[in-house]
């Protein structure tokens, strides 16, 4: 079982910078038996939770069209911890960021999809004020 609880988050002016961290315990993450994928998700009021970015065991990230090139995925796998690196904020950002994650193999890129993941944080908010 893993546990994860997001921080970081809080209210912001348009262009500016937050940086989320999604802190991960439980009886396998952060040993050398765990190694999985992680993402963070998005949920704006009225909207459906949209994947932001992913990044999997080898490393590599992906990310929405909608945040490429002003969000940064990143992971600290010694102390279990996932980061969200957000530059030029925009109001369209506004929403509650979940951290997510899976047990997955070496070689596996994961995706968008909410359903790919079964560890989630209680999520936090980020607002971006115009």
């Amino acid at each position: 079982q893993v546990q994860l609880v997001e921080s970081g988050g809080g209210s912001v002016q348009s262009g500016g910078s937050l940086r989320l961290s999604c802190e991960s315990s439980g009886s396998t993450y952060g040993s050398t038996a765990w190694r999985g994928c992680m993402a963070w998700f998005r949920q704006a009021p009225g909207q459906g939770r949209e994947g932001v970015a992913t990044i999997s065991r080898r490393g590599i990230t992906n990310y929405a069209d909608s945040v490429r090139g002003r969000f940064t995925i990143s992971q600290d796998n010694a102390k279990g911890t996932l980061f969200l690196q957000m530059n030029s904020l925009k109001a369209e950002d506004t929403a509650m960021y979940f951290c997510a994650a899976v047990a997955c193999v070496y070689h596996n890129t994961p995706g968008f999809s909410r359903d790919e993941y079964i560890y989630w944080g209680q999520g936090i908010q980020v607002t971006v004020t115009s």
